[in-house]
């Protein structure tokens, strides 16, 4: 998959905004701001949109006023997250194109059902849904398994899968990350990719946070990399049954229309090996509820 094919899934799962304009900035600020932080030239945009060079100027400026059409033209071209489309529309003088739903709404069961689906389909092996700051909607049974090797989310604040995963596991931990400067260095270089693809100031003051946590207080060396094929970075976990090895993938909803579902995705992790397919089937069946 390529590098700017995983830009635009980024920013679609995970979608931000940029230097978190306000609701009464005017149109053409907005736009303007869209437009530079995908380093496009009027231009560029001009022609992507059916528009012209002079009436997007214009339109930048304050000189024109434009359409609701041009408005919803401009900002899918511009790959305009949802929830910003709203915030564009709204600074325009129209009302909001996408609706807000909770997972818990009625209006979203089908959504809902579909994503229990995904994540029951998904066992024995570990799922996790995430919201846009990748904070934990939540998980199959099967990700329980990786509870042990997790440290508590802090009171107050939602469990979120970079603060679980770059917080180094304690000496006398079971289950324990064999690799995690490794996967520590693979996180890190992902959220500052999307940081700087949305431009969301909450995300970057994850990265800020998390780029900040100390390293484990090991002695050990680091291990050597293991052949993985295609996959980036592996995930390797010591564990009393030995070392399990996997690698994740990311899905999101296609096509959405509710900003809520824009901003959910879900991580699947996969076996890299026999021996962690058999282990996590074998720990899935003992564990309660397991099949």
């Amino acid at each position: 998959m390529t590098s700017w094919v995983m830009e635009r899934m980024m920013r679609r799962a995970y979608p931000g905004t940029v230097n978190s304009p306000a609701r009464d900035s005017p149109v053409g600020a907005l736009l303007r701001e869209w437009r530079q932080h995908r380093r496009m030239s009027q231009l560029d945009l001009a022609l992507a949109a059916d528009s012209s060079a002079r009436h997007l100027s214009c339109v930048e400026t304050g000189r024109a006023k434009p359409s609701r059409a041009m408005v919803l033209k401009l900002c899918e071209t511009l790959d305009v997250p949802l929830r910003e489309r709203n915030t564009v529309l709204l600074a325009g003088g129209f009302a909001p194109e996408y609706r807000e739903t909770g997972l818990d709404d009625t209006d979203a069961d089908g959504a809902r059902t579909a994503l229990e689906t995904v994540l029951a389909a998904h066992e024995p092996y570990p799922a996790v849904a995430v919201d846009r700051h990748w904070n934990v909607v939540t998980t199959n049974r099967a990700m329980g398994l990786f509870s042990e090797a997790a440290p508590t989310a802090p009171t107050g604040r939602p469990a979120n899968v970079y603060r679980l995963a770059l917080t180094p596991d304690p000496p006398d931990a079971t289950v324990r990350m064999v690799n995690f400067l490794e996967v520590r260095t693979y996180l890190l270089e992902r959220l500052l990719r999307q940081v700087r693809a949305t431009g969301d100031p909450v995300l970057r003051a994850l990265y800020d946070e998390v780029s900040a946590y100390p390293f484990p207080v090991d002695d050990a060396p680091s291990p050597a990399p293991i052949p993985v094929g295609p996959f980036a970075v592996p995930l390797r976990i010591d564990t009393p049954a030995g070392e399990l090895r996997l690698f994740s993938t990311m899905v999101t909803f296609g096509a959405p229309a509710d900003v809520t579902l824009a901003e959910l995705a879900v991580e699947l992790f996969y076996p890299l090996d026999d021996h962690t397919a058999t282990t996590l089937r074998a720990l899935y069946d003992s564990a309660p509820g397991g099949s």
